[in-house]
């Protein structure tokens, strides 16, 4: 065999030993692509350049973006579980238990912080992520898990504690407000710990009632 015929075979990109490797090749570069870009950005040949395979062979296992995408944004069960936990024990310091998971789902574990955040900056652009988002947050995330220490109105609880958290993220991991991503993470989930807790952990309104009854009772 010639040089010339060695350094052709060498850089020629193809399909890697085993299926189920390959596949996962694909997926892993795909899921930082995703994340970094983006769903517009993100292009098949991007995904393909950086999983070292032809552009052609990603389309044998996705048929499209889309379905690319989809796969990609699969979140493992045990990042839920994780968050799940944060839940469990007593009422003290709820919230700050909360941020802290969400900051690990989302930001320490790049086994859930990257489908996470390839599916939240393909919301702005893509239905199919703008939907699982929503039902990652709403139901899987949130919902199930407040309703179960019996607060009423769980779903609009979850709703603006999604917001709160979400929105921290967007600031520090996508819009890059200077003083999100330089802020220590402890420093944050002490900050916003407690208004998380004043939603999770409503005060009792008895309390309140007595206050206001002793305000307005006739003075003699």
């Amino acid at each position: 065999m010639t040089a010339h015929t060695q350094s052709v075979s060498t850089g020629r990109r193809g399909r890697r030993p085993g299926t189920n490797q390959t596949r996962q090749a694909i997926l892993d570069a795909a899921r930082a692509r995703f994340a970094a870009d983006g769903f517009t950005a993100t292009t098949i040949r991007r995904v393909a350049a950086d999983a070292e395979v032809d552009a052609s062979l990603v389309m044998q296992f996705f048929r499209s973006k889309d379905e690319l995408f989809a796969a990609v944004m699969s979140v493992p069960a045990e990042a839920l579980t994780r968050f799940s936990s944060a839940f469990e024990g007593t009422d003290a310091h709820l919230g700050e238990r909360v941020v802290r998971a969400f900051f690990e789902v989302w930001e320490v574990e790049s086994s859930s912080s990257k489908p996470l955040m390839a599916m939240l900056r393909g919301a702005i652009v893509n239905e199919q992520a703008n939907d699982q988002l929503r039902e990652f947050l709403q139901e899987r995330l949130l919902v199930d898990n407040i309703a179960s220490r019996a607060v009423d109105d769980p779903t609009l609880r979850a709703g603006i504690v999604s917001s709160m958290l979400v929105g921290l993220i967007v600031g520090r991991g996508i819009v890059g407000v200077a003083t999100l991503t330089e802020a220590e993470r402890e420093t944050l989930i002490a900050l916003i710990g407690p208004a998380i807790q004043s939603v999770l952990v409503p005060l009792p309104a008895a309390a309140d009632d007595d206050e206001d009854d002793a305000s307005e009772a006739p003075r003699t």
